[in-house]
């Protein structure tokens, strides 16, 4: 739990800031909720017996599945749930940035598979744009050296939440938009997978089902936030059929 306090502090009061500015009680609320949830989160792991493959999970709390009613509704825990003979090592911490997830990945384990939930962080806290490149494009590049499939599934548009007012909501979506293009890049320049999440704020479910969809932070994906997600993956990556494979 230590390992996780100091960047998830420096988030949410950076988000008080933030939003102090245009609204008070309701803010307020949403920040205790974040901090709660934050802190009743474990990311999913599971090992399994005759295991026939082995995925690694790295990112922040969406890669914990912070927002979800338990581990196993998250990401993580859906692949799982679908791939018995799978063991899941889940090293995703919340309030990680994309720098945090790069040292994630500094073991010399191997897997088969390296799935990287992140960059929220990264877009709430304003990172610098050439900071951020690196650091994602270093992630990527030790993330090819320990696994056959790596998947870089950044977190959607941030300003489709209900967290965040205008005009940060349009600050939140134009960093939204830097750091897909940050990842896609980095994904193609070292073979790696990459999942859009990022759609604009009239197309976004996140912002047309907010209350389905979030958690009661009004910031994470709730189960169905990250059931969706799940889908998203396996319909661009086409995940399933490749773990089934390695079973084969």
């Amino acid at each position: 739990m230590n390992l996780r306090r100091p960047p998830l502090v420096a988030t949410v009061s950076l988000l008080a800031a933030l939003i102090v500015l245009t609204t008070s009680g309701c803010a307020a609320w949403r920040i205790r909720q974040s901090v709660e949830l934050a802190r009743q989160s474990e990311p999913f792991q599971v090992t399994s017996v005759g295991a026939t493959a082995r995925l690694l999970v790295v990112g922040d709390s969406t890669g914990v599945g912070t927002g979800a009613s338990a581990p196993a509704a998250s990401v993580a825990g859906l692949i799982a749930r679908d791939h018995p003979l799978l063991t899941v090592v889940n090293r995703a911490r919340d309030g990680a940035r994309f720098s945090d997830i790069a040292a994630q990945l500094e073991s010399e384990e191997k897997f088969d598979v390296i799935l990287v939930l992140g960059g929220g962080n990264d877009v709430i806290r304003l990172a610098r744009d050439e900071l951020l490149e690196q650091d994602i494009a270093r992630a990527a590049e030790l993330a090819r050296t320990r696994a056959r499939l790596v998947i870089f599934m950044p977190a959607g548009n941030v300003g489709s939440s209900p967290f965040f007012f205008v005009p940060w909501s349009w600050l939140m979506t134009e960093r939204s938009r830097k750091l897909h293009a940050f990842v896609r890049q980095a994904a193609t320049d070292n073979g790696a997978l990459y999942v859009n999440l990022f759609k604009e704020k009239a197309d976004d479910p996140f912002a047309r089902r907010p209350d389905e969809l979030h958690a009661r932070d009004a910031l994470h994906p709730s189960d169905a936030g990250y059931s969706l997600w799940y889908d998203e993956m396996n319909m661009q990556t086409g995940l399933s059929d490749r773990l089934a494979a390695l079973g084969r």
